[in-house]
């Protein structure tokens, strides 16, 4: 049995909309970089998170096109905490709850985030070391 401890997220909150989504990345990069898996169940506006057409986009009032913006895009931290996991030898986990997905419309998702429901969040938080909850209330 490995000695690798797992933290679960379970997150709620929709990618460009609040500070609490820097947050809970930096979270999983922490975790990873202390050695811990990791285990995400995205649900609600979360879903939109690993979703795979998110463009950059410039910035008009700035004169900024969009590669001088540089304007960072949820799907690039997943794959770069999923590469950061991969070369620590670590687990990282994405489940988007299936429910969210379909309300949304935001089913093509980035390679390594799968689809499931409240039964995987039950699982994850079962196994973890332990679980945070990162909502909006």
């Amino acid at each position: 049995m490995s000695d690798t401890k797992t933290l679960t997220f379970a997150f709620m909150e929709p990618p460009f909309e609040s500070e609490r989504t820097v947050t809970f990345f930096r979270l999983l990069d922490a975790a990873l970089d202390r050695g811990a898996g990791v285990r995400v169940f995205a649900y609600e506006g979360a879903v939109a998170l690993a979703f795979a057409r998110q463009q950059p986009h410039g910035n008009a009032v700035h004169h900024r096109d969009s590669e001088e913006e540089d304007h960072p895009l949820t799907k690039d931290w997943i794959a770069a905490l999923q590469e950061k996991a991969r070369s620590k030898g670590i687990g990282f986990e994405w489940i988007n709850c299936g429910l969210c997905v379909d309300e949304r419309g935001v089913s093509d998702v980035i390679e390594g985030c799968g689809r499931g429901g409240p039964p995987d969040l039950w699982r994850y938080a079962s196994e973890a070391h332990n679980t945070l909850t990162i909502g909006t209330r």
